[in-house]
């Protein structure tokens, strides 16, 4: 099943030549303003003398005034990273440096590698890469050949810092070490070089640096982003991790509090993630633990400037950056954490020193890196060949495994090309550009046995011609199961992110796997398919299925290019005419994997209209994060649309702001109401019964509808217990609304702890959760019985118009493919003639009785409460200790447990939250078995 000849990624695009060449490796853009490295002698042989160190090399406070850890006052600025990487490559033979790519304000993301002289040179360092990228396809390497590149080449280790944009010592801390690395003479410095390549990414977050925000300038989370790579600072960075792929790689963040963390990790830790490279962070972690300083480990009367494991930080959810290093790369991803109430110079401190024992352990067991790097790529193709899957662990010694993977064979995935195509092609892409081998089969092809995605199996299944085969016998089958699975099997409930992200049910797309040894007639796919298929003719037109996200995305590029679009309105499919089929077209279509059919006539159907779209930023909303953040990054920056801000004060004055727009989209939020008056109310049932289109998402999205008299939903109260964190639930699906319009009968939703909403007497209900036996869900869920029969979208009219309520977020990280999907349908289904009422409409009984409804508490500011879950006889103990850090905690008891709910009203994620640490090891202290924590 190897390929032939050696995979396009393995290939570098350019070979040049000369000074600016070395900043060029593998064509990564150079730094601007480095200058070319200036000659200098080769260094005597190592020196014992820590502190000798080339006198050409600026150091920091002869660059930027001020040192780096001990004595810093003050945070590097973003523009000071950048002089003074090119500062050092300037001055030293042993550093290259360039960048990567662009923020979304177009802030270059640089790095630097730095080794030796020798292997920083262009052609020895394009080598070093060839060859431990082969040795992540044990089918074209040897073992001999791999034994000869760990004995022979260096290792690659990876030091990044500052994703999260405020968190920012991690960055200033990887200046000092390359500072160390590209000047020191020392033996401590010559092992390190001799044995490792080291790439330094001082910042991945330049626009949230600037702005002293977590998030980006999408307001998205850049430490969840990895497996989706939705924003470009992640894209690019995994595409030079693919040219330098690590065997150790570093993500330096900051968390609240005086204390520091490195792994050993809490637990879950995903199943497919190698043994190898949990060992080597476990041992990583004694070495830090060695080289820490400070007060070394945290117990008893020493609390702060110390160090602690095993707690808070997990390796589970495929967004991180350590779960994809380790599961996608093969490496020992960690994640560093220095608390921010630190000074200054104390976090850059220890950063430093977590990055220094690292390198020194890498540096001193580099061959056991690349061997067992090797080892790890021949077990994973050993693995698929037996379609085996790993076994769950933990890694905590007071944990045991509360459920282990099952005991089933997973040879094969396909993903059918019933429908859904273009989605289909684009997670094909995505696989792809992870170095995953997909192939198209060619024929007919059955499978004596196999399930279907939800849960459910078949038995003699034939696979049609043009679905995607992606066999589980290559290197990446690790990668291929951490995002492709069906559920990810956690092994023990802790969670402070999602439970499940499995690509085909984010996708909404027909997906299958067997454990059978099948090998359909198929051919390796090596792009992307699309475009046009066939020749219309000047009269006929063209057609195309407006049923999946990237052919939403085609459609809005259309529209703004201002060619006429029609859509039926039964099949949900878009025609346009075939003069309006430029190159420029049909290459966007093949670039999005939208193929388009000739139709000997011209295209039919309802126009389609390019909506005017007003972003609600009123009371409740954030505008730096969420929801708001995520409408402004797909509707946005994806589909091109304008979206015009609408405030509170717009709707309830009733201001052109307002009424000037087709769609009105309302963010999740905090407020209930969106702050709307009497009188606003009014003047939003009004502009909707003139035939616009009022969408809300989630918490406020559809409260403020509720509020505002537009439904007959309520919100239920959340069972004692009820756990719903990123799963994924089987939906029924209600045809009739047009909003509906290309989506299966039963289809996919994303659910975050949503509220649970009854169903609609005033409208139709789109997405229903069945109450019979087909309910289905996957991840982590407790209590989910509770969402049977209730809603989670609605389709509620009011005159000419209706509002489209989500009770989750389909918006949620932009890679929700089914839901980006139905909020298309939403934003280009026409309203009915429009009339200008002058009055509002009157609101029924059932949404009066709706609007007059309790709103539950929103404990979770948009995100989640923290929920610890423990034995009823251990409450006492765990009130006891809870009151340690907050007065405010719900106590209740169900199902032989007891629950302490503790409010989150900012919707802090549980590593930015101020107290959540201290009080999971708090608890752990006290002996507190813990039954599961949520947070």
């Amino acid at each position: 099943m190897a390929p032939a000849m050696r995979p396009l990624w393995t290939v570098p695009p350019r070979r040049l030549a000369g000074a600016t060449a070395v900043a060029l490796v593998l064509g990564m853009t150079p730094l601007l303003g480095a200058a070319p490295a200036a000659a200098a002698p080769r260094p005597a042989p190592c020196s014992t003398d820590p502190t000798a160190r080339l006198a050409a090399v600026p150091s920091p406070e002869q660059a930027l005034g001020f040192p780096l850890g001990l004595g810093q006052e003050r945070v590097v600025s973003t523009d000071e990273i950048r002089r003074y990487l090119g500062a050092v490559d300037a001055a030293s033979d042993r550093v290259v440096t360039g960048v990567l790519g662009t923020s979304v304000l177009g802030q270059p993301l640089p790095y630097a590698v730095v080794s030796t002289e020798r292997n920083v040179r262009p052609a020895t360092l394009r080598k070093i890469a060839d060859d431990v990228r082969d040795l992540r396809d044990p089918r074209r390497t040897s073992a001999r050949k791999a034994a000869a590149t760990a004995a022979g080449d260096p290792a690659i280790v990876w030091v990044t810092g500052n994703v999260h944009g405020g968190e920012k010592s991690g960055a200033d801390a990887a200046l000092k070490t390359l500072y160390e690395l590209a000047s020191g003479l020392s033996c401590e410095v010559a092992r390190r070089n001799d044995n490792l390549v080291t790439v330094i990414v001082p910042t991945q977050n330049p626009d949230g640096r600037d702005a002293s925000r977590r998030q980006n300038e999408f307001g998205f989370d850049l430490n969840r982003d990895w497996f989706a790579r939705t924003q470009r600072e992640t894209d690019s960075k995994l595409e030079l991790m693919r040219r330098y792929p690590p065997q150790v790689f570093i993500d330096a963040h900051e968390m609240g509090g005086r204390q520091y963390f490195f792994p050993p990790n809490a637990d879950p830790i995903h199943h497919e993630i190698a043994g190898e490279a949990v060992d080597w962070i476990n041992r990583i972690g004694e070495a830090n633990k060695a080289g820490f300083g400070y007060n070394g480990a945290c117990g008893g009367a020493v609390t702060t400037e110390c160090y602690f494991n095993y707690s808070t930080y997990d390796l589970f959810f495929m967004g991180y950056g350590d779960t994809v290093p380790a599961a996608g790369f093969g490496a020992a991803g960690m994640t560093f954490e220095k608390g921010s109430a630190s000074a200054v110079a104390d976090r850059v401190q220890q950063q430093f020193h977590t990055q220094w024992s690292t390198l020194g352990w890498a540096a001193t067991h580099k061959r056991e890196l690349l061997t067992g790097y090797f080892r790890i790529w021949t077990d994973a193709l050993a693995q698929g060949r037996a379609g085996a899957l790993e076994p769950n662990e933990v890694v905590q010694p007071t944990n045991t495994v509360q459920f282990p993977v099952p005991d089933i064979r997973i040879r094969s995935y396909f993903l059918l090309p019933d429908r859904q195509l273009a989605d289909v092609r684009q997670l094909v892409e995505r696989l792809r550009r992870m170095d995953v081998e997909v192939y198209e089969v060619q024929r007919p092809t059955r499978l004596p046995t196999a399930r279907i995605f939800g849960g459910r199996g078949a038995t003699n299944l034939t696979v049609p011609k043009g679905a995607y085969w992606i066999p589980m016998d290559q290197p990446q089958k690790h990668w291929i199961q951490a995002i492709m699975g069906e559920d990810p099997y956690t092994p023990f409930p802790y969670f402070y992110d999602v439970s499940s992200w499995s690509n085909p049910l984010l996708m909404g797309v027909s997906t299958v796997y067997t454990g059978d040894d099948v090998r359909p007639p198929a051919r390796l796919v090596r792009k992307i398919t699309g475009g046009r298929t066939a020749w219309a003719g000047p009269t006929g037109s063209y057609a195309y299925p407006l049923d999946s996200a990237a052919a939403a995305e085609f459609t809005f590029a259309l529209l703004r290019r201002g060619v006429p679009l029609v859509r039926d309105l039964d099949s949900g499919v878009v025609g346009l005419p075939a003069t309006s089929l430029t190159g420029e077209v049909d290459r966007l279509a093949g670039s999005l994997g939208v193929s388009l059919s000739p139709r000997r006539g011209p295209a039919a159907g309802s126009r389609l209209d390019l909506p005017d779209v007003g972003l609600f930023q009123g009371t409740g909303i954030s505008t730096t994060a969420g929801s708001h953040g995520e409408a402004r990054y797909v509707l946005g920056k994806r589909w091109g649309l304008e979206l015009k801000p609408v405030t509170t004060a717009d709707i309830n004055d009733n201001t052109e702001a307002f009424t000037g727009r087709t769609v009105l989209l309302v963010p999740d939020g905090s407020s209930p109401t969106g702050g709307l008056t009497a009188a606003g109310q009014a003047n939003l049932r009004t502009w909707i019964a003139q035939g616009n289109t009022y969408l809300g998402l989630r918490n406020e999205g559809t409260r403020m509808a509720r509020a505002a008299g537009l439904t007959s939903t309520t919100e239920q109260p959340k069972p004692t217990g009820y756990t719903v964190i990123g799963s994924h639930l089987r939906v029924d699906v209600d045809g009739d609304s047009p909003v509906a319009l290309g989506r299966p009968a039963e289809d996919f939703e994303f659910n975050n702890n949503d509220p649970i909403l009854t169903p609609s007497t005033t409208g139709t209900n789109v997405l229903r959760y069945p109450s019979g036996d087909t309910f289905w869900a996957n991840g982590y869920t407790v209590g989910a019985d509770a969402l049977k029969g209730t809603v989670a979208l609605v389709d509620e009219p009011t005159g000419a118009g209706r509002a489209v309520l989500f009770a989750f977020n389909p918006l949620f990280r932009a890679y929700n493919e089914n839901g980006l999907h139905l909020v298309a349908n939403a934003l280009l289904t026409p309203g009915g003639a429009a009339g200008r009422a002058a009055t509002p409409p009157a609101v029924g009984p059932a949404r009066a009785a709706a609007a007059a409804a309790p709103v539950p508490a929103d404990l979770g500011g948009g995100w989640r409460p923290i929920t610890i879950e423990v034995a009823p006889g251990d409450l006492a103990r765990t009130r006891a200790v809870v009151a340690g850090f907050t007065g405010d905690s719900r106590v209740s008891e169900a199902n032989g447990s007891a629950y302490l709910v503790i409010p989150n009203p900012d919707g802090r994620q549980a590593d930015e939250h101020p107290f959540l640490g201290d009080l999971v090891r708090a608890l752990r202290d006290a002996r507190v078995p813990l039954r599961s924590v949520v947070a």
